[in-house]
């Protein structure tokens, strides 16, 4: 049956790798879990329904990834899209998180509208191939640095203004120990230090499994470190909290009386470029692409997307949109949806299993992001940077991605700077149409904020 539905032998994989890539996957962005709620309930939003809304949203949208399209990526609720939610939309506008639910809930609509006229995959079939390959290394880069500020090892150092190392000055001063991240201690960064280490050596022995494993041995090595807290009265399973709280909470007529437009286009811009990336430079490291660098299939995972947004503002969170951490699943050989759906069920059972998924800690997952960053810095080595009109593009789309902390961003410059510099250079016959739109946008957006 798995066979008919995921076609595994025609991807070149089985059963067990799939399972062990989606467990993988899992494992790798559980984090969201108890992160979505934390960042949510500082806009108001009741912690115990929104983790319910995170896991039914995740879910619901790695299904749909995982049957329509057939791909072995994950959805949930976006990080970055959350924090925006709540501290800009929020704290800062003095919106209600009723009415930003709602402001979600249209960006959806807008992705839905874009997919099924194919506009969406007009975007992602026409990024050229040098960009797509740049994109899956700005994706490496990006989120190694994120697994090393996660654990702690960088930092934002008073000295320079800029990110730095972690030193061991850092755990003598009480001061300078509050700029590391929140819930980090010297102990969780010496655990992430191992996790990296241990992590490192099952990858170079070619370990099957070799994430997941690094990240069970991480967490166990943690809880006589005290990192892991267990508790005295700890139980791994426990029924889930009502969702009714945030079920269909959403406030349509805020969204008129306090004129969303430019929220509604910040959450349509940020998630469909980050999609977009996520999609290419996934894709590109799986070897997903077909021979002229389109992504098959590519409309199916963006409707998937599309509904799981929806859905997710129906269910009481923020932006649903897919993760980066997909690539950790696909690095450990998963190439179907069967992945994705192993994923899927996952966070169905997280719902009663939330007490055992919380306690792993970002100590033992941010070394994984680190090792997932090096995976996909392979496709470098298929930019020709001899040629400085691929070379340019490239460059900014990988290195704007980590420096301004956003794959949408990345996706921009490298954008504008491929269509300006052909354009100068009398090559503009090269530049398709959509590029000429997209860099029109990307420039308009410059000055209108």
């Amino acid at each position: 049956m798995l066979e008919n539905i995921f076609k595994l032998k025609e991807h070149g994989t089985n059963v067990r790798t799939e399972i062990m890539a989606g467990i993988t996957t899992f494992m790798t962005m559980a984090y969201i879990i108890a992160v979505n709620p934390l960042i949510l309930s500082d806009a108001g939003m009741p912690a115990g329904p929104v983790m319910v809304a995170t896991c039914l949203a995740a879910a619901l949208g790695t299904f749909l990834m995982g049957f329509l399209a057939n791909y072995p990526f994950a959805l949930a609720p976006g990080m970055g899209l959350n924090a925006f939610f709540a501290y800009t939309v929020v704290l800062t506008m003095g919106l209600s998180w009723q009415a930003a639910l709602a402001a979600v809930f249209i960006s959806g609509i807008i992705f839905l509208l874009l997919t099924l006229t194919k506009v969406r995959e007009a975007i992602v079939n026409s990024i050229p191939l040098s960009l797509k390959y740049s994109v899956s290394v700005g994706i490496g880069l990006f989120i190694a640095l994120i697994g090393l500020k996660n654990a702690g090892i960088i930092v934002h150092n008073p000295a320079t203004g800029t990110l730095g190392l972690v030193t061991p000055h850092y755990f003598a001063d009480e001061a300078l120990l509050s700029l590391l991240p929140f819930g980090t201690s010297p102990q969780s960064i010496m655990l992430a230090l191992f996790g990296l280490v241990i992590t490192g050596a099952l990858v170079v022995k070619k370990v099957r499994g070799s994430l997941l494993w690094g990240i069970l041995a991480t967490t166990i090595i943690g809880i006589p470190l005290g990192v892991v807290q267990l508790g005295q009265k700890f139980s791994p399973v426990s029924m889930p909290p009502s969702i009714s709280e945030t079920l269909f909470a959403m406030d349509f007529a805020a969204v008129f009386s306090y004129g969303l437009i430019p929220i509604i286009f910040a959450f349509t811009f940020v998630d469909l470029f980050d999609t977009i990336g996520t999609l290419v430079g996934v894709s590109s490291k799986a070897g997903m692409l077909d021979k002229n660098g389109h992504l098959p299939k590519a409309n199916k995972a963006l409707l998937a997307d599309s509904i799981a947004t929806m859905a997710g503002a129906a269910l009481g969170t923020s932006t649903t949109t897919t993760y980066i951490e997909s690539a950790a699943g696909v690095a450990e050989g998963g190439r179907t949806g069967l992945t994705a759906v192993t994923t899927g069920v996952l966070f169905l059972l997280a719902l009663f299993f939330s007490p055992l998924v919380g306690i792993i800690p970002s100590a033992a997952t941010a070394p994984i992001l680190v090792i997932v960053g090096i995976f996909m810095m392979e496709p470098v080595t298929k930019i020709d940077f001899s040629d400085y009109l691929e070379a340019i593009p490239a460059f900014f789309a990988m290195f704007m991605m980590p420096l301004a902390f956003s794959i949408a961003e990345g996706i921009v410059f490298g954008v504008i700077s491929y269509t300006v510099l052909r354009a100068l250079t009398g090559r503009a016959k090269e530049i398709s149409l959509t590029m000429w739109i997209l860099t029109a946008l990307f420039i308009v957006r410059f000055f209108v904020g």
